[in-house]
């Protein structure tokens, strides 16, 4: 690779001054340098919000002003009308594509090698393409030869999601099949925030500090909260990539938008009904899981799910129960501490929770109380699932088909348990249980079945 540390840092990026190390500031004059104004027009240009309730004006020191800012995307540090983005305009960076060679033994079943073909050729036409996979399905090892497609031919590729968890997850997945190149995962505690790559794997809150960088975007589990809900999201996954860019959108349960451009033909797509290991998705049960709330109000584990989880922890087997709330889940720790020592609970907020996992992963804990931050991206030999309080608005058909998804998904242990404790059946239900009786009905048809 040939480039300046300067070059490196913006090239495809636009950021802010303080973003910049002070080292760089007296080079930002540099003809190869283009600048604009973070908000004009009543528009902020990082993330795209023009809603004035999300535009706000405060005393700022450093203008003098009474300073128009943008609340929407706060989070990535202040932007403000007397701003300045600062990106590349010069010669893009160097690579050595001949050394973008991908570096995997694995096979792929027929229909994800149709599905791989379709994502080359999406690649090689610069073309949109959903994929649509149940979970477990292998979607990553699918899109190894677009990605390889795409670097051999000096382009670059990001693949995003929604959620950290899964960019932890397929950063070492990534870095191994692509030995040869530089490949760096962007997420709220990176330390790669400064490095050029032709390889990124990025969350969506990342691709704010993007434009015009990529020539291939993947964006996994596009249909997650909270891409699929803030358009200032999907803003800079649409700004991150090149005008000309090739999008593949990668998810088990495409939101309705999705389904009916599919259906209508105005989105190319493939659908794999089957996991790569030719076993149907365990079936979900609804079982009635009393008042729960009361239950754990009383410091009690509710009767059915306590039986459940003595039955799951005599067989030594790892499980996640997922919970709608947080507080009820804290509250309820300790009742499931006292039936074993090695359970403890994770969400989004918790520091540990990569940690957690990797525990759970290792056998250092046996389950995990959860709340939905891991219904995607994590892949558990052996595990079974239950959700308590199915009934709560969170747990859409997507949500309970992702988590129904965790199970089984390993070639050695197809089976597991999933178990949708509930107070009140709901509709949402019974439609996770249909999805994937119809996938697995279709998979069979298909003769993807053993």
């Amino acid at each position: 690779m040939v480039y300046t540390p300067l070059h490196s840092l913006l090239s495809g990026r636009e950021l802010l001054l303080q973003e910049i190390p002070s080292e760089f500031h007296d080079s930002l004059q540099s003809p190869d340098i283009y600048t604009m104004k973070a908000i004009e027009q009543n528009a902020c240009r990082r993330c795209g919000n023009s809603d004035p309730r999300l535009l706000a004006r405060f005393p700022h020191q450093a203008c003098g002003t009474d300073c128009l800012y943008c609340r929407k995307c706060i989070m990535m540090g202040r932007v403000s009308a007397c701003s300045t983005l600062y990106g590349w305009g010069g010669s893009p960076v160097e690579w050595d594509s001949a050394e973008a060679k991908l570096s995997w033994d694995g096979v792929l079943s027929p229909s994800q090698a149709e599905a791989s073909k379709a994502i080359v050729q999406a690649v090689q036409e610069k073309a949109e393409l959903l994929v649509w996979a149940v979970c477990g399905a292998g979607k990553t090892e699918m899109v190894f030869a677009g990605i390889e497609e795409a670097l051999k031919d000096g382009k670059r590729v990001c693949i995003a999601a929604p959620r950290t968890d899964v960019i932890l997850e397929l950063e070492p997945r990534l870095k191994a099949v692509f030995p040869h190149i530089p490949v760096i995962a962007l997420h709220g505690q990176s330390t790669e925030k400064h490095a050029f790559a032709p390889l990124v794997l990025s969350t969506v809150h990342q691709l704010l500090r993007y434009a015009n960088a990529f020539d291939l975007m993947i964006i996994d589990e596009v249909d997650a909260f909270p891409f699929s809900f803030d358009s200032s999201l999907q803003f800079a996954a649409q700004k991150a990539g090149k005008k000309d860019s090739t999008r593949i959108y990668l998810t088990a349960t495409p939101s309705a938008d999705y389904q009916r451009r599919f259906r209508k033909g105005e989105l190319r797509g493939v659908i794999l009904p089957a996991r790569f290991h030719r076993k149907p998705i365990p079936m979900p049960e609804i079982r009635w899981g009393g008042n729960w709330q009361k239950s754990i109000q009383k410091k009690q584990i509710p009767s059915p799910l306590l039986s459940w989880l003595t039955a799951i922890i005599k067989k030594q087997e790892p499980f996640f129960i997922f919970f709608p709330h947080i507080d009820l889940m804290k509250e309820a720790l300790p009742l499931f501490r006292g039936l074993s020592l090695s359970i403890d609970s994770v969400h989004a907020d918790d520091p540990a929770r990569r940690e957690k996992v990797m525990k759970l992963r290792g056998g250092e804990l046996q389950g995990l109380l959860t709340t939905t931050i891991l219904e995607r991206g994590v892949t558990i030999p052996k595990l079974n699932v239950a959700v308590i309080g199915a009934e709560n608005d969170l747990f859409t058909e997507a949500a309970l088909v992702q988590i129904a998804g965790r199970v089984g998904r390993a070639k050695e242990h197809p089976a597991g348990e999933a178990i949708f404790f509930h107070y009140g059946k709901t509709e949402e239900m019974k439609a996770a249980v249909k999805q994937i009786m119809r996938m697995n009905e279709e998979a069979r048809k298909r003769g993807l079945l053993d």
